[in-house]
Protein backbone atom coordinates (compact mmCIF):
# COMPACT_ATOMS: atom_id res chain seq x y z
CA UNK A 1 0.00 0.00 0.00
CA UNK A 2 1.59 3.12 -1.03
CA UNK A 3 1.78 6.16 1.32
CA UNK A 4 -0.68 9.25 0.04
CA UNK A 5 2.42 11.64 0.17
CA UNK A 6 4.66 9.23 -2.31
CA UNK A 7 1.59 9.36 -5.00
CA UNK A 8 2.29 12.47 -7.36
CA UNK A 9 -0.15 15.24 -7.37
CA UNK A 10 -0.94 15.34 -11.00
CA UNK A 11 -3.28 18.44 -12.13
CA UNK A 12 -4.59 19.57 -15.90
CA UNK A 13 -4.74 22.47 -16.76
CA UNK A 14 -7.00 23.37 -19.53
CA UNK A 15 -7.72 26.13 -22.12
CA UNK A 16 -10.09 26.33 -24.99
CA UNK A 17 -12.42 28.57 -27.11
CA UNK A 18 -15.39 29.22 -26.71
CA UNK A 19 -17.80 26.29 -27.72
CA UNK A 20 -15.02 23.76 -27.65
CA UNK A 21 -16.14 20.33 -27.34
CA UNK A 22 -15.60 17.69 -24.85
CA UNK A 23 -14.55 15.27 -27.81
CA UNK A 24 -11.55 17.53 -28.56
CA UNK A 25 -10.72 17.97 -25.07
CA UNK A 26 -10.82 14.62 -24.45
CA UNK A 27 -8.84 13.81 -27.52
CA UNK A 28 -5.97 16.69 -26.57
CA UNK A 29 -5.74 15.03 -22.80
CA UNK A 30 -6.15 11.11 -24.02
CA UNK A 31 -3.21 12.35 -26.61
CA UNK A 32 -1.26 13.61 -24.04
CA UNK A 33 -1.05 11.41 -21.43
CA UNK A 34 -0.90 8.16 -24.05
CA UNK A 35 2.73 10.43 -25.09
CA UNK A 36 4.06 10.74 -21.60
CA UNK A 37 2.91 6.74 -20.83
CA UNK A 38 0.56 8.99 -17.89
CA UNK A 39 -2.81 6.46 -17.07
CA UNK A 40 -5.38 8.95 -16.54
CA UNK A 41 -6.52 7.29 -12.78
CA UNK A 42 -3.48 9.54 -12.53
CA UNK A 43 -4.78 12.71 -12.87
CA UNK A 44 -6.22 14.35 -9.91
CA UNK A 45 -7.88 17.27 -10.61
CA UNK A 46 -8.71 19.69 -13.92
CA UNK A 47 -7.79 23.79 -13.75
CA UNK A 48 -8.35 26.90 -16.03
CA UNK A 49 -9.23 30.13 -15.70
CA UNK A 50 -12.55 31.43 -14.01
CA UNK A 51 -13.28 33.26 -17.86
CA UNK A 52 -14.49 29.64 -19.15
CA UNK A 53 -16.67 28.59 -15.65
CA UNK A 54 -19.58 28.42 -18.14
CA UNK A 55 -17.89 26.71 -20.66
CA UNK A 56 -19.36 22.80 -21.54
CA UNK A 57 -17.09 21.50 -22.83
CA UNK A 58 -14.65 21.56 -19.45
CA UNK A 59 -17.80 20.96 -17.11
CA UNK A 60 -18.67 17.97 -19.60
CA UNK A 61 -14.82 16.25 -19.62
CA UNK A 62 -14.62 16.91 -15.49
CA UNK A 63 -18.07 15.04 -15.06
CA UNK A 64 -16.79 12.61 -17.55
CA UNK A 65 -13.79 11.78 -15.66
CA UNK A 66 -15.68 11.87 -12.09
CA UNK A 67 -11.92 14.59 -11.25
CA UNK A 68 -12.95 18.03 -9.78
CA UNK A 69 -12.76 21.34 -11.89
CA UNK A 70 -10.80 24.70 -10.22
CA UNK A 71 -11.24 27.88 -11.81
CA UNK A 72 -8.74 30.57 -10.84
CA UNK A 73 -8.20 34.19 -11.66
CA UNK A 74 -6.53 36.33 -14.07
CA UNK A 75 -4.58 38.11 -11.30
CA UNK A 76 -4.16 34.14 -9.18
CA UNK A 77 -2.56 32.81 -12.80
CA UNK A 78 -0.24 36.02 -13.60
CA UNK A 79 1.90 35.02 -11.26
CA UNK A 80 2.62 32.06 -13.20
CA UNK A 81 4.03 33.74 -15.86
CA UNK A 82 7.77 33.28 -15.06
CA UNK A 83 7.23 29.29 -15.36
CA UNK A 84 5.53 28.99 -18.52
CA UNK A 85 7.15 27.23 -21.62
CA UNK A 86 5.19 29.73 -24.00
CA UNK A 87 3.90 32.60 -23.77
CA UNK A 88 0.92 34.23 -25.70
CA UNK A 89 -0.13 37.79 -26.57
CA UNK A 90 -3.47 36.55 -27.61
CA UNK A 91 -4.29 34.65 -24.17
CA UNK A 92 -2.68 37.69 -22.50
CA UNK A 93 -5.24 40.32 -24.49
CA UNK A 94 -8.22 38.13 -24.05
CA UNK A 95 -7.41 37.04 -20.29
CA UNK A 96 -4.62 38.69 -18.55
CA UNK A 97 -2.38 35.80 -18.44
CA UNK A 98 0.11 34.72 -20.81
CA UNK A 99 -1.04 30.95 -20.81
CA UNK A 100 -4.37 29.63 -19.15
CA UNK A 101 -3.19 25.83 -19.39
CA UNK A 102 0.36 26.21 -17.82
CA UNK A 103 -0.43 28.60 -15.17
CA UNK A 104 -3.50 26.48 -13.96
CA UNK A 105 -2.23 23.40 -14.01
CA UNK A 106 0.39 24.80 -12.08
CA UNK A 107 -1.85 26.86 -9.58
CA UNK A 108 -4.05 23.61 -8.63
CA UNK A 109 -1.09 21.39 -8.19
CA UNK A 110 0.88 23.93 -6.08
CA UNK A 111 -2.85 24.03 -4.05
CA UNK A 112 -3.13 20.42 -3.95
CA UNK A 113 0.35 19.26 -3.77
CA UNK A 114 1.68 22.00 -0.87
CA UNK A 115 5.19 21.49 -2.06
CA UNK A 116 7.07 23.22 -5.07
CA UNK A 117 5.22 21.94 -8.64
CA UNK A 118 6.55 21.65 -12.08
CA UNK A 119 5.33 21.61 -15.72
CA UNK A 120 5.84 18.15 -16.66
CA UNK A 121 3.81 18.30 -19.71
CA UNK A 122 3.92 21.84 -21.39
CA UNK A 123 1.31 23.62 -23.36
CA UNK A 124 -0.03 21.05 -26.19
CA UNK A 125 -2.28 22.34 -28.31
CA UNK A 126 -4.87 20.28 -30.52
CA UNK A 127 -7.84 22.17 -32.34
CA UNK A 128 -9.80 24.53 -30.03
CA UNK A 129 -8.00 23.91 -26.97
CA UNK A 130 -4.11 23.71 -25.10
CA UNK A 131 -4.09 21.53 -22.38
CA UNK A 132 -0.68 21.31 -19.57
CA UNK A 133 -0.13 19.01 -16.93
CA UNK A 134 1.79 20.08 -13.46
CA UNK A 135 3.26 17.93 -10.60
CA UNK A 136 4.91 17.63 -7.66
CA UNK A 137 8.80 18.98 -8.91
Amino acid sequence: MTNASTVPTLVVGLGCQRGCPVSTLRALLDQALQAHQIGLHEIKALASIDLKRDELGLIELAAQLALPLTFFSSEQLAGYHPKLTHHSEIAFERTGCYGVAESAALALAEQLAQVPVKLLISRQKYAQATLALAGAA
